[in-house]
């Protein structure tokens, strides 16, 4: 999700300046930040020269280009898990955190005048809760938990849509599987959630995907999303 392994220089072609037209908001835990305000769709510092990206760019130029006025808000951490990292609403961990920064977004777009509706979350996350499984089996829990505090307390749309993914070619979620099986559950409990699945993406290693997985992954979950 945050794009680790998608080197920039690979960073996709965007000929007629779509990029600025989408305004970008990110917050990569201890890493690189959009310093708490927006900025226009870009590549985020990384480890690379040319820094990284996620599959919100291919994402928000697709919604842009049906018709849409995406802003993109991303709040990632890598290797975090549900339960020790991003913890229960009220608990002040990373999930508190990023329901702070998503309110000063929307109040910054607000400040600027637009109109703001929140269309989507897209949550893409779960190979650190494929640990062990006391973990696992409370993934499916942790994660119902939290979606609904931020339909229904943050964002107050309960039936906001949300698209959920995890890497199953992840080695650590094969042999816990019950990570997969949580959001696919959700998804049948639930006609606003959508499982997207990750199969067929090119990958960098174990556990990231390569640039060119990361452009495809992000054109798929526009049409999951339609």
């Amino acid at each position: 999700m945050q794009g680790w392994r998608s080197n920039a220089a690979n960073y996709p072609a965007d000929p007629w300046h779509l990029d600025k037209k989408i305004p970008f908001y990110f917050e990569a835990l201890n890493y690189s930040s959009s310093h708490k305000k927006w900025q226009t769709l870009t590549p985020q510092a990384g480890h690379f020269r040319a820094g990284h990206f996620g599959p919100e760019v291919t994402f928000a130029r697709s919604a842009l280009s049906a018709g849409y006025h995406p802003a993109i808000f991303k709040y990632s951490s890598g290797g975090s898990n549900l339960k020790y990292n991003w913890k229960a609403p009220g608990h002040h961990g990373m999930y508190d955190d990023m329901v702070a920064n998503l309110k000063r977004a929307i109040k910054e777009l607000k400040a600027q005048g637009h109109t703001v509706f929140p269309r989507a979350i897209i949550w893409i996350q779960g190979e650190s809760d494929a640990q062990n499984d006391r973990l696992a089996n409370e993934y499916y829990v942790n994660l119902k938990r939290m979606l609904h505090h931020l339909r229904s307390n943050v964002l107050r749309i309960p039936k906001l849509p949300v698209i959920l993914s995890v890497d199953e070619q992840h080695p650590q979620v094969k042999q816990y599987p019950q990570v997969v099986d949580a959001q696919l559950r959700l998804s049948m409990e639930d006609s606003s959630i959508a499982f997207f699945s990750m199969y067929g993406l090119e990958k960098s290693d174990a556990t990231h995907l390569t640039a060119r997985g990361t452009i495809l992954q992000g054109k798929q979950l526009f049409k999951a999303y339609k």
